[in-house]
């Protein structure tokens, strides 16, 4: 089994779709990949527009990835993206409710502003707030990107004007664009690591939207399964979950022969205040905290870390 480790390298107000985009999270990035580099870990940071343009992130970024000790890859967010032609609506921050026109022009821009300062082609996609369907899928390969990891397994957006996601699974497939069916054509997605400590993926999630589209949601009864280790859905991610439900996700995963673990985190909340999983210094400790842990545990469990693009020379089932 193999791990990989995305983070969407992003504004400190990453939530706020109408403020001036503030960078001050980007410096916690040189405390985080000392810990990488403890371990032998090359993470992959996607990274937004504001990012992609400012001169102190860049020069953080580019120190990491000279040393060759990371992997860049694009994450957008629509609302600070030029270029600026759609309403500026809550719908509207969910890439994949764009037209494909402005979505692919958005997507061109990012890209292009990669390729001018760290002078590499990035092939690694994943779309802010999840927005992502088979038209991003289609865009994101006419730019020459090769794997995306947008998906959410197990989770429906569609409360936030997003997508679908919950009947997909951790497991890596291929895309299809077009018609050709040729090797080319396609787009590896790899998608963020969550799943449950229960070894049927799949009873477990006809279960929990079984509950959660009944009446008895109101009582509060997956949360009562979740006290009871009866269903535990898990997220292989440091801002909701601690180190050992993450080492019991892992550990799950390998039972149920999925090859790549997808560890998952937003870099604003690497400093506290930023984001509603690390409000306190202590909680920000204990995110990095976990994720060393974390590592400690596929250190000695013959999981074999790798970044992002790295997942294509992977044989899938």
């Amino acid at each position: 089994m193999y791990l990989a480790i995305t983070i969407d390298v992003e504004e400190d107000n990453w939530s706020d779709y109408a403020s001036v985009p503030v960078l001050s999270n980007i410096g916690k990035l040189t405390e985080l990949q000392t810990v990488f580099d403890n371990y032998g870990v090359k993470p992959t940071y996607l990274i937004s527009y504001p990012v992609a343009t400012d001169k102190n992130s860049i020069y953080i970024l580019r120190e990491i990835l000279d040393r060759d000790r990371c992997e860049i890859g694009a994450h957008l967010h629509p609302w600070n993206t030029p270029p600026f032609e759609e309403e500026k609506t809550v719908k509207n921050t969910m890439l994949f409710n764009l037209s494909k026109d402005i979505q692919y022009r958005k997507l061109e821009s990012l890209h292009a502003k990669i390729v001018e300062n760290f002078k590499l082609e990035p092939i690694t996609f994943r779309s802010g707030r999840w927005g992502f369907d088979q038209t991003v899928a289609e865009n994101i390969h006419r730019l020459g990107y090769k794997v995306d990891t947008s998906v959410s397994p197990y989770l429906n957006w569609e409360s936030y004007h997003g997508p679908d996601f919950s009947n997909r699974s951790p497991m890596p497939h291929l895309l299809q664009i077009g018609n050709s069916g040729s090797p080319e054509s396609r787009i590896l997605e790899v998608p963020a690591t969550i799943g449950f400590l229960q070894d049927d993926y799949d009873r477990c999630n006809a279960r929990m939207k079984a509950i959660s589209g009944s009446a008895l949601k109101h009582l509060r009864l997956i949360g009562i399964l979740d006290k009871l280790n009866i269903i535990n859905k898990v997220w292989l991610s440091p801002e909701s979950d601690d180190a050992g439900k993450m080492v019991q996700l892992a550990e799950s995963i390998k039972r149920n022969n999925y090859p790549i673990l997808n560890m998952f985190f937003h870099s604003p909340s690497l400093q506290h205040g930023l984001t509603h999983f690390t409000k306190t210094k202590e909680e920000e400790k204990e995110l990095t905290s976990r994720i060393e842990k974390f590592l400690e545990y596929t250190a000695i469990s013959n999981i074999e870390t790798i970044t992002m693009s790295e997942s294509l020379k992977i044989r899938l089932q």
